[in-house]
């Protein structure tokens, strides 16, 4: 999960004088000196409408939407735009994502499946070379991890189901930042120069983030007029340029043909991405998971996704204590242990719906929940990896059959959360998988490729257990995204989410239950060290937790830890009872993200 934070040359309030030119793709990026960005707020309270993300150029995007008359919808396109250029390693064109809508006047939640596709042509023996799996890392550097791009369709159909602006109108931000460019901060210098040998084995990728074959100097300026003019593009055709037009036939001659440099011994695997599978993609409008929480209502994403039902089992669990009044050791005990059997169910249950009988509805009922928290002893720790149950009948205490591990998922995604003046509301998850995807820029397009297919099981994730994640054709990848909303009465509490890969789960339930269980103000339950169980062996704290008392006391239960030094990047937003929004977003993790509102007035504690 890159989190690239800087500040564009315009400020939010720059007013757009017309549509902009069309960029020449064939202009180099350039890297010169820039003024520092000016500090990022990780909360802001006021009316108007709020935007959070991990980027203050993509916050700012958006609330530049809201003040022209822009909803909720249009900004959050915006936003995302605007992490297309700065958080490139994250999000793009090139990749996919899941979009949750509260529509305000008729008190309602829908969804967007905006996931990456498999190729037509895929099957269960997609990453499979003569009967044995690839190794990870060279399907991650390939062609035949790419799925087909999501993220353009999502922003077409959010804005023509819900929005009230044109694509080229919620683009303008995006493209302007793209053409005039971003402050290269150490995060930003960082990642590139995690990924410079494999970026400089694609001779568009490294002219575009290695200029002058190194990683741009912190403090430089890195404009991306190649991206401006492919985002120009989408303005004036429409998304059909990339599904049915030029720019797709640019994204498949790159998948099937990777342009390598020439000399490199990499080993880059062509993929089987074609013009069919472009012409053929759409997204799904789909209805959200649901399930009541201390008598709230909490949505999510319904698969491909398993954020929704995850999250949604694991708090149909805790629903079983009264977690404000248990202490600080028993309650990560138990948010711990729920995690565990959210994740052994999920493996078992959970695929593309389009593929997979999925029992989604009953994997979110209370009657499933309850018959698994009986597992979980207060004086005792579950085993990992811990066997699944049945859903579809559900039996007291079960804990027998085969058990599967959690398979690897990229931590490399982004999340925004956006509040209009309506009180409509959006929560985004959008990723290009790995931190660089798969390391191919389009030529002359300025935008990575995912390597999303990669979050298939390559093969079964343990013998003669059923596996739901296995390549096929035109098949969604399994997801731990979590985009969440949250209702009272039909009204909005709080919005969620994280990026973090299979992290996003615990990331947005340890955040939830901070703060409706535990009385945390939204933003210190973003802050609050984490933990991650994932239904293995060992569970994971950051330093906080780690190198804390808890730790031993958790361990004397029979706990078992490994340290991570840093765990997703939560960003939301929260309607106060006084009519105001508070956007909340991280205070520490990758440099702090960016919290805004439109119209601020009031204090950060939200009085």
């Amino acid at each position: 999960m890159t989190h690239v934070r800087r500040l564009s040359v315009l400020a939010v309030t720059a007013v757009l004088a017309g549509s902009l030119a069309s960029v020449p793709a064939s202009a180099r990026p350039a890297a010169a000196p820039s003024t520092e960005p000016p500090p990022k707020s990780p909360v802001a309270v006021g009316s108007g409408g709020a935007v959070s993300s991990v980027d203050a150029d993509a916050s700012a995007a958006g609330i530049e939407v809201l003040k022209k008359g822009g909803n909720a919808v249009d900004a959050a396109v915006a936003t995302a735009a605007a992490l297309g250029v700065t958080e490139p390693y994250s999000a793009g064109v090139g990749g996919g994502g899941y979009f949750v809508y509260y529509n305000a006047k008729k008190h309602s939640v829908q969804t967007i499946d905006g996931r990456e596709t498999a190729p037509l042509t895929a099957d269960k023996n997609l990453f499979l070379e003569n009967g044995k799996p690839i190794p990870f890392s060279e399907a991650v550097t390939s062609g035949l991890g790419v799925g087909t791009p999501g993220t353009p369709a999502t922003w077409d159909t959010a804005l023509h189901k819900w929005g009230n602006r044109s694509l080229g109108q919620v683009l303008a931000p995006a493209t302007r930042i793209a053409r005039d460019g971003f402050t290269v901060d150490e995060t930003f210098r960082k990642q590139t120069a995690d990924n410079a040998d494999r970026f400089r084995d694609f001779p568009a990728t490294a002219k575009l983030f290695l200029p002058g074959g190194q990683p741009p100097a912190v403090g430089t300026t890195l404009r991306n007029r190649d991206l401006a003019a492919t985002y120009d593009e989408l303005s004036k055709k429409g998304v059909d340029a990339l599904y049915r037009g030029r720019l797709g036939e640019d994204i498949t001659r790159t998948v099937e043909q990777p342009p390598v440099r020439p000399g490199a011994t990499r080993k880059v695997r062509p993929g089987d991405l074609t013009a069919a599978d472009l012409d053929a993609y759409e997204t799904k409008v789909q209805a959200p998971t649901k399930t009541k929480y201390r008598g709230l209502d909490v949505y999510g994403m319904a698969p491909s996704s398993s954020g929704g039902t995850s999250v949604a089992e694991a708090l149909n669990i805790l629903e079983n204590y009264d977690v404000a009044k248990l202490s600080e050791k028993q309650y990560l005990h138990r948010y711990i242990e729920a995690s565990r059997i959210a994740f052994a169910d999920r493996g078992r249950w959970v695929g593309d719906p389009a593929a997979e009988k999925v029992p989604t509805k009953e994997l979110t009922s209370q009657k499933f929940a309850d018959s698994r928290a009986c597992l979980i002893k207060g004086d005792a720790v579950l085993k990992s990896p811990l066997a699944p149950g049945d859903p579809r009948h559900p039996k007291p205490c079960a804990n027998g059959g085969k058990a599967a591990p959690t398979t690897y998922e990229g931590e490399n995604t982004t999340h925004l959360t956006v509040a209009d003046k309506w009180g409509n509301v959006v929560a985004y998850t959008l990723t290009i998988e790995q931190t660089g995807g798969s390391g191919i820029t389009v030529p002359g397009r300025g935008f990575l490729l995912n390597n999303e297919l990669t979050d298939f099981s390559f093969t079964p994730a343990a013998p003669g257990v059923p596996d739901p994640n296995l390549p096929g054709p035109a098949k969604r990848p399994r997801s731990s995204i979590s985009p969440t909303v949250v209702l009272d009465h039909g009204k909005p509490v709080l919005a969620v989410g994280s990026p973090g890969g299979a992290t996003i789960i615990t990331t947005v339930l340890q955040t939830l239950l901070g703060h409706l269980d535990r009385g945390l103000p939204l933003v210190d339950a973003i802050a609050a060290p984490r933990a991650s169980q994932r239904n293995a062996a060992q569970t994971e704290l950051e330093p906080a937790l780690y190198d804390s008392k808890l730790r031993k006391e958790l361990e004397a239960l029979g706990h078992s830890f490994k340290e991570n030094p840093e765990i997703g990047a939560a960003t939301g937003v929260q309607r106060l009872k006084d009519g105001r929004w508070l956007a909340a977003a991280e205070k520490v993790r990758r440099g702090g993200g960016s919290a805004m509102v439109v119209h601020p007035h009031g204090h950060a504690n939200g009085s």
